[in-house]
């Protein structure tokens, strides 16, 4: 029944002011969704108050800034990053992996700094510091790992880092680059986007900040766009600010997708990894093959590294789930082995739940012609393993290198079974690609 008061008022009045649902008592078994830009005030001091704060806190929001839904990812990457840190960790939720990194960057180089960052830099890191940041007068050396040190300037305020570089996927001494910053008074950032806390926890590692595109293995279904950075209280408080004051919120329903990812990152990247260490070495015996990239081989450069920096569980350590293959045959051959290729998708991303694969030299500058970059997904190891297997058989035939791989003239051989969650329900012997033709 109405009440005598909203009788009396106008339809556009009563439309406005519908009643509002009491908040449960019991808490929600999965996070909801707060689909609002602005919170209502008890009254004008209470928004004096936390627009002075300008943070977001257990007894209020202010607006537009913060959202629940937002806040709640942030603070689920800084559990997960700052795991095994003394002092708690904080984070600041951006509407994408670019904004994340924008924000990193205008908050530590001022107009006359210097920031030294991986000669292999690409997408937003390469574009910001090559566009936005040198015209407001930063100054920017890409060098190579073992360049690093010559590369540091007294006007060095940032070292930037990836806990996997694109293109040969090098794995970087984050202690040694993180005393190396911190002896000429600056800072360092890494972007673990591709390994995530479940294979890396930089700030463990002496990281000052730890950058996410969260579109990738953190929300890790392709579904929604989003970016984390996760630091110490007293450079993120900076960090803080440049992000309210670029307007750079991240949306409730992006948030809430991303922060449910959160939920089963253990669980797909564990597999990603597994699958990933099975897909590689099979791949490295293909005859058609000239290199593979990834750090759970012994040969390659990066391994002990990885062994030492990386967690390992109970199916060994965890490498990641990117691998670079190289194909003989220059770069027909490696945009002949993306179009050859069934199972995975021909797209940028990667963490989902498809593997993806691209041609890296397509998006990475200096990246050899004919290598391949795979973003493992859950599929299992047995198909993939088949499917690229059949691919690099017709490139092989395609640039006059027969060989006998599986679907190809010879035929497959079984060298190896799947182990852990890398065969999933396919467990049980994986094709060899390297059957002699």
């Amino acid at each position: 029944m109405r009440s005598p008061s909203r009788s009396r008022q106008g339809e556009n009045t009563r439309a406005a002011h519908l009643p509002q649902p009491a908040v449960p008592q019991q808490a929600p078994v999965g996070a909801p969704v707060w689909r609002t830009a602005a919170f209502a005030y008890a009254g004008a001091a209470e928004h004096a108050e936390l627009t002075a704060s300008g943070s977001a806190s257990a007894s209020g929001f202010a607006d537009p800034v913060d959202n629940p839904s937002a806040v709640a990812f942030a603070s689920g990457v800084a559990a997960l990053e700052g795991a095994l840190l003394d002092g708690p960790a904080t984070a600041e939720a951006f509407p994408s992996g670019a904004a994340a990194v924008t924000g990193v960057l205008l908050a530590c180089a001022t107009s006359g700094a210097h920031v030294v960052a991986p000669a292999a830099a690409h997408g937003p890191l390469r574009a910001v510091l090559t566009g936005l940041l040198a015209r407001f007068g930063v100054e920017t050396t890409f060098a190579e790992p073992s360049e690093m040190a010559a590369a540091m300037r007294p006007t060095t305020r940032l070292v930037w880092a990836e806990t996997l570089s694109e293109p040969g996927l090098a794995v970087p001494d984050l202690p040694a680059l993180a005393e190396l910053a911190h002896a000429n008074g600056a800072l360092l950032a890494v972007d673990s986007s591709r390994t995530t806390p479940v294979v890396c926890r930089p700030l463990e590692h002496g990281a000052d900040l730890v950058v996410h595109d969260a579109s990738g293995p953190l929300g890790g279904h392709g579904d929604a766009a989003g970016g984390v950075v996760v630091g110490g209280a007293h450079v993120m408080a900076v960090i803080r600010r440049v992000r309210v004051e670029t307007g750079a919120s991240l949306g409730p329903d992006d948030a809430f997708l991303l922060r449910r990812g959160l939920e089963t990152l253990p669980l797909r990247v564990r597999r990603q990894c597994d699958t990933a260490s099975v897909f590689a070495a099979a791949l490295a015996r293909h005859p058609a093959v000239r290199s593979v990239g990834y750090p759970g081989l012994p040969e390659h450069p990066g391994h002990d590294v990885a062994r030492r920096l990386f967690d390992a569980g109970p199916e060994g350590t965890r490498f990641g789930g990117v691998v670079t293959v190289t194909p003989h045959g220059g770069l027909a051959a490696g945009q002949a082995l993306v179009d050859a290729v069934r199972l995975a998708l021909v797209a940028g991303t990667d963490g989902g739940v498809r593997t993806a694969v691209a041609h890296a030299a397509t998006e990475i500058p200096g990246a050899d012609p004919a290598t391949v970059r795979f973003r493992i997904g859950l599929e299992d190891a047995t198909d993939l393993v088949r499917d690229v297997g059949r691919a690099l058989d017709t490139v092989a035939r395609v640039t006059g290198r027969e060989t006998g791989g599986p679907g190809g003239p010879g035929g497959g051989s079984v060298t190896g079974s799947a182990t852990g969650s890398g065969g999933g329900s396919g467990a049980g012997p994986v094709p060899s690609v390297a059957d002699s033709a």
